[in-house]
């Protein structure tokens, strides 16, 4: 189902909830992503499913209950409310467009069913939010050819040539991805000392953060996208697109960059952290862009990678940011943009597949560092240090070549369109704290 534009939208349409029509809100009723939560009380579990507005939580299952939903939008409305959105990703996708019609309608100002709809809604703040899914897979890529090219040359080697020809990756741990907020736990790992020849265990010396974005996957068919054997074009892969999110692949460089023989490990698996709504791709239609292309002195774009939609609209304005807290306040350290991608999320599907390994529902892809070509695009501190060879300085004359205990790092992001209004994801944050030994 090609996503068009519809009602949802519309940039006119405000909401009855004052929150949501504030102007640097993330969460507008042209947005309603979708997310899992708890507001019981400490020692109960009441987790369900959810849709941000504004400042407030739209409790789908209150909204089942009170009748305030019909057809296909109440029995998708029933699927959504679960613990998991597991099963949402995998629903029939009119069903979830049909939802987000119909919480449009309610939540707008002069709905008809503004007392049915407004006793459904929760503060945000008296929330906690969880993981929208536990992911059977997650896999990185690194699709970012500004990245890719700087830290070829702030390491004095030329990278290696199949970074142009398709979207490398590395399968991560998708058991260590967690919701924004998780406390960062500074790892042990083997590193090599500054100085020294020799490998020690021992706390991660250089723990580095990277503003990513992510796209939770479908799996309509029995919960596969595909099946053994089997691969996916670039029109399948952009049906089997469900939402995105924000994501922070926290990377200890100490201990990622002694064990790259085969690729990233231990350096990568201690945490991802992500932010816990997922923004639906029907809701990022009007913040569609054309793929980045190819100049003239790059690979042309092979088969398989290529579409006359993927070219006109395989990217996206979301305009990413990074503010650093060394406990003086937060600091913007990064602006960037997904839309300076080299690869799309459509053709990063596609290559998953195009092996034959099945994709699953509730897979997780990442991007990968989101660095442009402007200085304050460098995405990670590796880049912005030039690999800690210029400390970056912060207001308070804070200088950091890689985040220290106490830190916080934060991520924001933004999809814009001239003439609609604007969309965002929530937080992806984390606090650094001290290294544990191991028992």
């Amino acid at each position: 189902m090609r996503i068009e534009l519809n009602a949802t939208h519309d940039p006119a349409r405000r909401s009855f909830v004052a929150s949501a029509n504030a102007a640097d809100g993330d969460f507008p009723i042209q947005n309603l992503p979708f997310g899992v939560f708890d507001d019981a009380p400490s020692g109960e579990a009441r987790a369900r499913g959810g849709v941000a507005l504004g400042d407030r939580i739209i409790d789908l299952a209150a909204l089942v209950d009170a009748g305030a939903l019909d057809g296909l939008a109440a029995s998708t409305a029933q699927i959504a409310s679960k613990a998991s959105l597991a099963d949402l990703f995998a629903a029939d996708p009119a069903g979830v467009s049909q939802l987000r019609a119909a919480l449009s309608d309610l939540y707008r100002e002069g709905s008809d069913k503004q007392g049915l709809a407004e006793a459904a809604l929760l503060p945000a703040a008296s929330a906690t939010m969880l993981m929208p899914a536990r992911p059977p897979a997650f896999t990185d890529f690194c699709t970012s050819a500004d990245h890719i090219l700087r830290m070829a040359r702030s390491g004095g080697r030329a990278p290696q040539p199949a970074w142009a020809t398709l979207p490398v990756a590395y399968n991560g741990r998708a058991s260590s991805v967690a919701v924004s907020g998780t406390q960062v736990k500074r790892p042990f790992g083997q590193v090599v000392p500054r100085g020294e020849s020799a490998a020690v265990f021992a706390p991660e010396p250089m723990l580095d953060f990277e503003v990513e974005f992510g796209a939770w996957l479908r799996g309509p068919d029995n919960g596969l996208a595909n099946r053994l054997g089997e691969t996916v074009s670039l029109e399948e892969a952009e049906e089997l697109l469900f939402g995105c999110c924000l994501v922070n692949d926290w990377s200890a460089r100490g201990i990622q960059f002694y064990e790259m023989i085969l690729g990233p490990h231990l350096g990568k698996s201690f945490l991802t952290t992500i932010s816990p709504w997922i923004v639906t791709m029907e809701a990022l239609a009007p913040f569609r862009v054309a793929a980045r292309g190819r100049t003239g002195d790059e690979p042309a774009l092979l088969p398989y990678f290529d579409s006359p939609f993927d070219r006109a609209h395989g990217g996206l304005n979301v305009e990413l940011t990074a503010h650093l807290d060394t406990g003086f306040g937060p600091h913007r350290i990064v602006r960037t943009n997904v839309a300076e991608l080299f690869w799309t999320l459509a053709q990063m599907v596609t290559h998953q597949a195009s092996g034959g390994a099945p994709l699953e529902n509730a897979d997780l892809i990442a991007t990968g560092t989101v660095s442009g070509a402007a200085d304050e695009a460098r995405a990670c501190l590796v880049e912005l240090t030039e690999l800690g060879k210029t400390p970056i300085t912060l207001p308070d004359g804070t200088t950091r070549v890689m985040l220290e205990d106490g830190d916080t790092l934060s991520i924001k992001g933004r999809a814009l369109a001239e003439g609609f209004v604007p969309i965002g994801f929530g937080e992806c944050s984390g606090t650094i704290h001290p290294a544990k030994a191991p028992a």
